[in-house]
């Protein structure tokens, strides 16, 4: 539906236009309720196959195909094809191997779907996974009693600032890293843990980014709090891996389960770029940091999301069903590959038309038994 909003002049505006809404809201409705039955039943009379074997035949590994499967899953309304998106990463193979027998699957005939199916499988658990320990993480409080948290803290004073030595645990000197008070430990209240282990992976691993990523913060004129601001890069990391905004970035670099290690590099990605995109813009004060954190996260959110145009759905639905009725109608009984040219009767009628007329509504009837016995 946000693809169908982006097209929307409101969209400029940051608002949302209901009659866009209205309308997106109906076709999705119309879609999923009713017509992607239709095309997933033609389809698979058509090529012989089933809607999960189309998307891994039809789609290179990567976000776009896992993303298909997992609607795919998501929209069954079989419960072993619904219980696959929640499956645990030790359980991926059993599931696979009871899906195959649910859609009448032979590996000798179609080998590679078990591989791909499994490796979506793996993708999309593991981005549940990664969430949950991302989420206990953040949880987990910062402690000051200790010695690990501790260290952590200390260690990444000591990566970022290796020339002066702090003269106690609480001091003022915290600020010149962009921590607010003289203790750092109220700062990590919102993020908890994650906020600090995110901070230190990325001096560590990334030390010469991270250090001239300070001394940008510590401009007289561009400054900003360096901590704070990472601290805030943290939950819009957390915030766009609970919203799933993340899957297609996750789906594309990784090629199994995404580890607790890519969610720290991405927030290092996030810290660097944030950088780059607040001296570029050269903001007054630091009092708009709220307005150019948005525009920010808009700009990250919106790279990394895989859209399709609403209009390019309803005219490949349309296309579709314009090609069931010219298949029927082109055949002289039930056979589809048998096409003919346009005949003329003796008194001038199209032939063809007539027939195609008369097929175009024994297709609806047969469309119709065909719901009836669904639902």
């Amino acid at each position: 539906m946000d693809a169908f909003i982006v097209s929307c002049p409101a969209k400029a505006k940051k608002e949302h236009c209901p009659t866009c809404m209205m309308l997106g809201c109906i076709w999705q409705y119309f879609y999923s309720s009713f017509l992607r039955f239709w095309l997933k039943w033609f389809l698979r009379h058509i090529t012989g196959k089933c809607e999960l074997q189309r998307i891994c035949a039809g789609y290179k590994q990567g976000a776009l195909r896992t993303s298909q499967i997992e609607y795919s899953l998501k929209s069954s309304k079989n419960k072993v094809l619904q219980d696959a998106v929640n499956v645990k990463e030790e359980d991926v193979v059993d599931c696979v191997a009871q899906i195959m027998r649910h859609k009448n699957i032979s590996e000798q005939k179609d080998p590679m779907f078990k591989v791909n199916l499994q490796q979506c499988l793996l993708q999309i658990s593991g981005y549940n996974t990664l969430f949950a320990a991302v989420e206990d993480l953040r949880k987990e409080v910062f402690d000051s009693e200790n010695e690990d948290h501790e260290k952590m803290l200390l260690n990444l004073w000591d990566l970022l600032m290796p020339s002066e030595k702090l003269e106690s645990r609480i001091t003022k000197q915290w600020g010149n890293i962009g921590f607010q008070g003289d203790d750092p430990k109220t700062d990590f209240r919102g993020m908890g843990m994650l906020g600090l282990v995110n901070l230190v992976f990325f001096s560590e691993n990334y030390t010469d980014a991270a250090r001239q990523v300070l001394s940008h913060a510590n401009h007289p004129k561009l400054g900003y709090s360096y901590a704070i601001v990472g601290i805030n890069l943290t939950e819009m990391a957390y915030s766009l891996l609970r919203s799933g905004a993340l899957k297609t970035h996750f789906y594309n670099t990784v090629a199994g389960k995404p580890e607790m290690q890519n969610f720290h590099q991405l927030y290092c990605y996030l810290a660097y770029e944030f950088n780059k995109f607040w001296v570029d813009e050269e903001p007054e004060s630091i009092m708009e940091f709220n307005t150019y954190r948005e525009k920010f996260h808009d700009k990250v959110q919106n790279g990394g999301r895989i859209t399709v145009p609403l209009s390019v759905y309803m005219v490949a639905s349309i296309f579709f069903l314009e090609t069931i009725i010219a298949l029927f109608s082109c055949s002289n009984d039930t056979n589809m590959t048998t096409f003919q040219e346009p005949s003329l009767r003796k008194d001038g009628t199209n032939l063809q038309r007539d027939r195609q007329t008369d097929t175009y509504k024994k297709l609806w009837v047969l469309l119709w038994s065909s719901w009836s016995r669904r639902s």
